[in-house]
């Protein structure tokens, strides 16, 4: 979790203010076969998840941004009590949010079960070859 906030929090400050349009990123294209698939295919695919990791940090660190501007948009002033309107209008922005995090992560964490899985399968596989 602290490295999932760590690299959130970087994410945010290389976000920067272009968060206008936070477009949901693509999941990897294939993920080999760990009892078919050559060291380099695997390699290769590591590489994409990584990259798909960044990208969904990015992702959530433009929401959470995009979240904050609307939020300040409302025009509650600190140490202002905010009206009945303003409080639902935060609340289910908050909520929107919220929910786009989860799904992000929660495809993210997916992706990256079922990669983490093809690689215990091929090391299972390979285990006896000797290496190069």
């Amino acid at each position: 979790m602290k490295l999932f906030l760590a690299m959130a929090s970087t994410a945010v400050l290389s976000a920067g203010t272009a968060y206008a349009d936070c477009s949901y990123p693509a999941p990897p294209d294939h993920l080999p076969d760990g009892n078919t698939a050559t060291l380099q295919e695997m390699v290769t695919a590591q590489k994409a998840v990584k990259e798909y990791d960044k990208a969904i940090n990015a992702y959530v660190a433009c929401i959470q941004l995009e979240r904050d501007d609307a939020v300040s948009k409302l025009a509650v002033k600190p140490g202002e009590t905010p009206t009945a309107e303003q409080k639902k209008a935060i609340e289910d922005r908050q909520r929107v949010e919220i929910q786009k995090h989860n799904a992000a992560i929660d495809q993210l964490q997916s992706i990256a079960d079922r990669f983490n899985e093809q690689v215990k399968v091929y090391k299972a596989k390979n285990a006896d070859k000797p290496k190069s």
